[in-house]
């Protein structure tokens, strides 16, 4: 089997070889750019080169294979009539994950493809428990998490872990990858699992498009829809990992929804994030918005935009009557289907136009009620 980062062989001007073993990850960026297409077909291993193939054919001249980690060595004039860009590289060691994006997202035509892989989180998380320091796992896997997730996205630290470990080794997640790739312009396509990498298979569909605040603090504002459909910032306790802002759509698309109107099979939302769902901890921030006065005690459920789209016309043009709420219908009562979901609002706000003080009486001590004795869970 030829490996990724196999050893090279190269050839003094005396005429004399010499075997050096040098790891890929060692090189300075110039050099792997001037790779051949040839000499990095052969650093393929050959279950990713299968995997390239249902895809692309990478011998052609339209594809473009690179072994590059630095976004100031990608120039549009060598892509001109590059279809299809290929980076053996993994994310993790790029100097600057977005503005490589970017610059792969500007030398690519309408529906060129761009496959690339990533070491994530998960993937060095088995690695760890797989290794034979039995011992200390746990407490060195604690040590990993903090230094290569906490240190590395915090703003008062993030530069000197930079400096420190020269743009390698970053902790990411599968979801932040992808949504990266889709805030710079992808669709995603496809992703596998192979090797100890993830490889993934994107599509050029856009420009590259900022519209979300990103953060990688526990706290977070999401954009949803509020009264008279202007957006709201929504404050939220986070429950998922940084850029899965972006790939509502993706998931949904993939896995539908679940019993409760919620993405199903979600791989955006983190282990500690299951817990503060199930206890409504996540929302306690959403008091925040109360103060401000972007939403209600009790109120329609505050919904994304592509949710909101997906609702009946009729619902639509009522619902933005009123303000969000933290406590929404459905949890007052007990409908937490996504049918039932659109048929509690439309309750809510027949008994609201009539009764509006009361209305909101009943329902909050109904929500609190069953939320307390734990008939209803967060989502």
């Amino acid at each position: 089997m030829r490996s990724l980062w196999a050893n090279i062989s190269v050839e003094v001007e005396t005429g004399t070889e010499k075997s050096l073993e040098i790891h890929r990850q060692d090189m300075s960026p110039r050099v792997w750019m001037h790779d051949t297409k040839e000499s990095l077909l052969r650093q393929i291993h050959i279950d990713v080169y299968y995997y390239f193939c249902q895809h692309l054919i990478p011998e052609r001249d339209s594809v473009k294979l690179i072994n590059a980690n630095d976004p100031n060595l990608i120039f549009k004039e060598s892509y001109r009539d590059v279809r299809a860009i290929v980076n053996l590289t993994r994310v993790n060691d790029f100097t600057s994950i977005n503005n490589f994006f970017v610059k792969i997202n500007n030398c690519l035509p309408d529906a060129g493809m761009f496959i690339g892989c990533v070491e994530t989180a998960c993937i060095r998380k088995q690695k760890h428990f797989n290794s034979n320091w039995k011992l200390f796992k746990h407490f060195l896997w604690f040590h990993n998490f903090m230094f290569h997730r906490v240190h590395s996205k915090s703003r008062y630290t993030k530069d000197l872990y930079l400096r420190l470990t020269k743009h390698k080794y970053r902790w990411l997640t599968k979801a932040e990858v992808l949504g990266r790739l889709v805030c710079c312009g992808f669709e995603v396509i496809e992703y596998r699992e192979i090797n100890g990498l993830l490889y993934f298979v994107v599509m050029k569909t856009r420009k590259p498009s900022y519209y979300i605040k990103n953060s990688f603090g526990p706290l977070f504002a999401m954009t949803r829809i509020g009264k008279g459909g202007k957006p709201i910032n929504v404050f939220k306790v986070r429950t998922m990992h940084p850029y899965s802002e972006y790939l509502q759509d993706f998931v949904i698309r993939l896995n539908g929804y679940n019993e409760v109107g919620k993405p199903a099979n979600d791989f955006r939302l983190t282990r500690w994030g299951k817990l503060f769902r199930k206890y409504w901890i996540d929302e306690i921030p959403q008091f925040i918005n109360v103060l401000k006065g972007d939403m209600a005690i009790v109120g329609v459920r505050p919904l994304s935009r592509s949710r909101f789209k997906e609702l009946p016309l009729d619902v639509q043009k009522e619902r933005i009557k009123y303000k969000p709420g933290c406590i929404p219908p459905y949890v007052a009562l007990l409908m937490p289907d996504a049918k039932g979901n659109i048929e509690a609002e439309r309750i809510y706000m027949k008994e609201k136009q009539n009764y509006p003080v009361w209305t909101d009486v009943k329902y909050f001590f109904l929500g609190v009620f069953n939320i307390v004795t734990g008939k209803i869970r967060s989502s």
